[in-house]
């Protein structure tokens, strides 16, 4: 784990600004300046993350003093590793330089750019260059043997041959002309870029790489009361009964299944319906309030089953192309074990109560928080609570949504993810965290592998535009993944209250199509939206009560979002939500956005309306330009939800959108022939 250096006093820093170098100090100073290094998040004070099996661009800007030519590499290795992985860097032109490598493994990683003065490329640049003028290059060519010799002296074993037989090449050649050749031939210049000494070699400091599976980046999660899997509020639902609608969850295209927490629910000043302050006889309560006699984080309600049927659950999840996520929520009822058992991890006030959880002007009287830097919590509290995870772990559980991380503190998430990869690196890590924007992305930064956003209350176009293109710029791209859920249990938007069918339409698309992470609560594939007046919240919440439902009710939208998920899954360029970029669309209720892969083979164009009410029409701009075509060349056209092909002729088009049929458009875009 990397650390930032101390700040020095300002008397200090002003010390060094005046006082001068002595000049044996001087000498030391490196003539090669490398700047500006990417992916680095904080100087390297954080790891910037990236994703087993894809391509990690480097990029830096490299320069010296002087005409003399550069050349670079790219070193990698694992965090624990001793050796070093090089690949060359790529002249981009204009100082900038760039490098690519893949990492087929999760876990951290590190890199560094190395940079030197490239002899040969100057020598054989200058040679051109005086060839070309017809300027005598007797010298030139006399230096240009010495430079190939030298390198086989240097060579080591493994291109002793391969310079010794360029030095029998050059032996053949006679002519002026015939030795140009030699010198300026691929082969000669690889073998002396193999084998040269590097002068005034310079390495960047070595920068903190995070490298997740592929689930981190691209995933549609579905959520569940595993208690309502059921057909009747008085029969509380079992894991058993959430193994039968596996298939549902799967055929809509979900590959997460995440449960609120599924721990024994205290008895103390358990909530009723509605939030209400009496519970009555057979209330579950809130899942939240964690903990009783039965046990707590490490114990399983005694209504969902046992851990036999939970490993079964797991099993079966599994075999379903599904993996399960549970929520990890640091909190406790009343009734915890460890408040017996611990008294001292928790806060107590001055009259000798204990302090309740707050979040004015919500107040959660049936939970009690722990606190982390209580004399007796250090370390003990920290370790049970990593022992909590870690035995999850073992029970097959690779996923992890964090219920409010941003309320306990940084340090405690930067180590416990740490401790938990280094041996599970395949585990992924969510953040509940609406909050403030510099602490979502510290979040990202300490490890969480993706968040939740305020994508939930970005409805305008303006907003939408801004939103999706501030995630793909720096320091977000390299920190955060945002996981677009489109409601919550605790959640239930404004946008949804009124507007139908299309709204949910609008909004799933957005989701699916804005970014590779996406989640539902379930209830949405049916449209539930009724209200508490006047709040984002829902009226009879799941939270504190059992809700079966009927998944095939009228106007649903499952077939709709299975083909979403469909096609997130058939187009590699919608599995992650960077390359995206906003498109001109001539109606401001209307936004047009692109996804493409790198090489372009595959380019989504999506365009949705935004009023779920009333057709809009709009002339839009055809990014023929992305492909390298002039304005009056031609695309084909694919919608993705019909199938329906056409070719498109010149770069203003026209669409008209009726929300009433289908809110949006999926196209896939692609050359002509």
């Amino acid at each position: 784990m990397s650390h930032a250096r101390p700040l020095l006093p300002l008397d200090q820093v002003a010390q060094r600004q005046t006082t001068h170098l002595p000049v044996e100090d001087a000498l030391q100073l490196p003539r090669i300046a490398i700047e500006a290094v990417t992916p680095v998040v904080e100087g390297g004070r954080f790891p910037a993350k990236s994703i087993a099996g894809g391509t990690v661009v480097v990029s830096a800007v490299i320069f010296t003093d002087g005409h003399e030519k550069l050349d670079g590499a790219v070193l990698w290795r694992a965090e624990l590793e001793e050796k070093w992985h090089r690949v060359p860097l790529t002249d981009l032109g204009n100082d900038r330089w760039q490098g690519e490598f893949t990492l087929e493994q999760p876990g951290r990683y590190q890199f560094a750019v190395q940079a030197w003065w490239d002899g040969y490329a100057t020598f054989a640049y200058e040679l051109l260059k005086k060839f070309s003028a017809g300027v005598p290059i007797t010298l030139e060519l006399q230096e240009g043997e010495q430079l190939l010799r030298k390198a086989a002296e240097n060579a080591g074993p493994e291109h002793g041959e391969l310079m010794a037989e360029r030095l029998r090449a050059l032996q053949d050649t006679q002519s002026v002309e015939e030795r140009v050749t030699f010198f300026l031939a691929p082969e000669t210049t690889q073998a002396m870029r193999l084998t040269e000494a590097h002068p005034h070699r310079i390495n960047s400091p070595a920068f903190p790489l995070d490298v997740e599976r592929k689930l981190a980046e691209f995933a549609s999660w579905y959520e569940l009361f595993p208690r309502s899997a059921t057909d009747d509020e008085d029969r509380h639902g079992t894991f058993r009964d959430v193994i039968e609608r596996l298939p549902y969850v799967r055929d809509m295209g979900f590959d997460v299944l995440y449960f609120p927490p599924i721990h024994p629910i205290g008895r103390a000043h358990r909530k009723g319906r509605n939030n209400s302050l009496q519970a009555r006889a057979n209330d579950p309560g809130s899942p939240y309030a964690i903990g009783s006699k039965d046990g707590g984080h490490d114990a399983i309600h005694p209504k969902l089953g046992t851990f036999e049927d939970f490993r079964a659950l797991v099993k079966a999840a599994k075999a379903h192309g599904l993996e399960i996520a549970l929520d990890f929520a640091i909190q406790c009822s009343p009734d915890h074990p460890w408040l017996k058992e611990h008294p001292g991890w928790f806060s107590w006030r001055p009259d000798g109560s204990i302090r309740h959880a707050e979040n004015p002007p919500k107040k959660y009287e049936d939970i009690v928080n722990v606190d982390f830097y209580a004399e007796d919590a250090m370390p003990g509290l920290w370790l049970a609570l990593r022992d909590v995870v870690k035995g999850w772990v073992e029970q097959g559980v690779t996923l992890f949504r964090v219920d409010n991380p941003h309320t306990k503190p940084l340090p405690f998430w930067e180590w416990l993810i740490a401790d938990i990869r280094a041996v599970h690196p395949e585990v992924i890590f969510l953040a509940e965290a609406f909050t403030r924007p510099a602490m979502m992305a510290r979040l990202g930064k300490v490890g969480f592998s993706q968040s939740y956003t305020y994508f939930t209350w970005r409805n305008t176009k303006a907003e939408l535009e801004s939103y999706f293109t501030e995630l793909n710029t720096a320091p977000w791209r390299d920190c955060y993944r945002p996981n677009f859920f489109v409601n919550t249990p605790d959640i239930n938007p404004a946008f949804l209250h009124n507007n139908g069918r299309a709204g949910f339409l609008i909004r799933a698309a957005l989701a699916t199509m804005g970014s590779g992470l996406w989640g539902m609560y379930s209830g949405f594939e049916i449209c539930e939206s009724a209200p508490v007046p006047g709040k984002e919240e829902y009226l009879d919440s799941e939270k504190y009560q059992i809700r079966p439902r009927n998944y095939q009710k009228a106007g649903n939208i499952v077939s709709e979002i299975a083909q979403l998920n469909r096609i997130r899954r058939q187009n590699p360029a919608l599995q992650t939500h960077l390359g995206l970029q906003v498109y001109t669309c001539y109606n401001d209720n209307i936004l047009l956005f692109g996804k493409r892969t790198a090489d372009l083979s595959n380019f989504v164009l999506v365009a949705v309306c935004l009023d779920p009410h009333n057709a809009q029409e709009a002339h839009f701009e055809l990014p023929l330009w992305e492909f390298g075509l002039p304005d009056d060349a031609s695309l084909h056209g694919e919608d993705l939800m019909t199938g329906h092909t056409w070719t498109w002729h010149g770069k203003t088009q026209w669409m008209r959108i009726e929300p009433w049929h289908q809110p949006f458009g999926i196209w896939r875009v692609r050359v002509t022939g």
